[in-house]
């Protein structure tokens, strides 16, 4: 991963001490290395995260979200001739030779989103057909909701693209929006699970969600889901939702709809283990801002709330501390005006604000996908010369936050971090150094 050159500009000497932190988070959760170390193919099947599990009939490779290429790839490389086919759905739309690869929406679905959850749910049913020598093994990250969705009978795409726009704009956290996901899906919630029944299956996770619960990362497809119909209808009229999804939801509270899968065989001799998180990277941080002679410490793994109020606390913090401090998790945005931005824009640009005028401490948010929001950007620094930069640029700070148009100013101010896609996806990374 590299960042683009720019962005070193207004600092030099922190800002690049910095990137090269961010860089070791990144590389401890790059996907080849993760599934290297969980992944093994034996002369009768696989072992996986230490498991053994028998594959007479092969192996069938299910990936999808932000990492599912990468995942994939690196796969193949392990189990070889194990391999008898599979899909690979992801918002790039590529894939090692030998699986189909489809290219799905992120972050509202489109029509590849439906070719992708398709293809990932025929090729569970030929798996299963197979019996039970069959392995399918799930590779998982976040953006999978959104790369590759299957509507619930009698919802559209427009029905489920409108849903999730609102739920995006309402400031909504991700279990939320996933609890809605999983109602209006034939895909999620478990249900690709039963499609693959009776073939044995093996799940490994890279999360990007605070606490790696595995019904809420890419929504679930392959584990029992708590969540209920009533709930997600809470969270639907509060968006709100497309008229069809709040009808359907209505449906499934009254009993017109079967709840999403709770348990039983089908999730039975599962495999399942998450293998890379925010967490991980949090702490890869930290070791090697100490190898840099930086005191640092993990503050928190769990970084949720208002983008802008999260930024605000973590400045604040990082003035009384002193030192480096890292945190993972991921905030939201409630949009309440029309600009262009993402979570780590606001955070990053309400950073610089509370830091105004203070020269002694930088803030760093990336998004650990390299994307922040419908944005070019992989998130932003903000520090004491944030607003005044803008200022030169004819901006005005604090009217940007308001709009929601964090990413032009910090454009001008020479503030974006961009970096591309990094081929994995573990939520956020925020940084916060007083150097003096």
């Amino acid at each position: 991963m590299r960042f683009a050159p720019e962005v070193l500009a207004p600092d030099p000497a922190r800002r690049r001490v910095i990137l090269e932190i961010l860089e070791h988070a990144i590389d401890a959760v790059d996907p080849e290395r993760v599934i290297r170390g969980a992944l093994e193919g034996t002369g009768r099947g696989l072992l996986a995260c230490g498991e053994e599990v028998g594959a007479p009939d092969g192996v069938t490779v299910l990936a999808l979200g932000k990492a599912a290429p990468s995942m994939a790839e690196a796969a193949l490389d392990v189990l070889g001739d194990l391999v008898v086919d599979g899909v690979v759905a992801s918002p790039w739309g590529t894939g090692p030779p030998g699986l189909v690869a489809r290219r799905g929406g992120h972050p509202v679905p489109d029509r590849g989103s439906i070719a992708a959850g398709e293809a990932l749910l025929d090729a569970a049913r030929r798996a299963g057909r197979a019996g039970s020598g069959r392995v399918v093994l799930v590779l998982l990250s976040g953006g999978g909701s959104a790369t590759a969705e299957v509507p619930w009978p009698g919802l559209t795409l427009d029905d489920l693209a409108a849903t999730t726009s609102a739920l995006l704009r309402s400031g909504a956290d991700i279990t939320q929006v996933n609890a809605v996901r999983k109602h209006c899906s034939a895909l999620k919630g478990g249900r690709l699970a039963t499609a693959a029944h009776p073939a044995r299956l093996v799940t490994l996770v890279i999360s990007d969600v605070a606490g790696n619960p595995l019904d809420v990362i890419a929504s679930g497809p392959t584990v029992p889901d708590p969540s209920t119909f009533a709930g997600a209808l809470e969270v639907a009229r509060g968006a709100p939702a497309a008229p069809a999804v709040l009808a359907h939801l209505e449906s499934g509270t009254a009993g017109g709809v079967p709840e999403t899968p709770v348990g039983g065989p089908v999730f039975d001799r599962q495999v399942i283990e998450v293998i890379a998180d925010g967490a991980a990277a949090a702490h890869a941080a930290a070791r090697a801002a100490r190898g840099n002679g930086i005191e640092a410490r993990v503050q928190g793994t769990n970084l949720a709330g208002e983008a802008r109020d999260a930024g605000t606390d973590v400045a604040s913090a990082a003035r009384a501390l002193g030192g480096m401090h890292v945190w993972a998790g991921e905030t939201t945005v409630e949009v309440l005006g029309r600009g262009l931005g993402g979570r780590n824009q606001e955070l990053a640009l309400a950073a610089g604000i509370t830091l105004e005028g203070d020269d002694r401490v930088v803030v760093a948010s990336l998004g650990t996908d390299g994307v922040d929001g419908p944005t070019d950007a992989a998130g932003a620094i903000g520090d004491g010369g944030t607003v005044a930069r803008g200022m030169r640029a004819r901006r005005d700070a604090r009217a940007a936050l308001a709009a929601n148009d964090a990413h032009p100013y910090l454009e001008a101010a020479g503030d974006l971090l961009v970096t591309g896609p990094t081929g994995t996806n573990v939520g956020d990374v925020v940084i916060a150094w007083r150097s003096c």
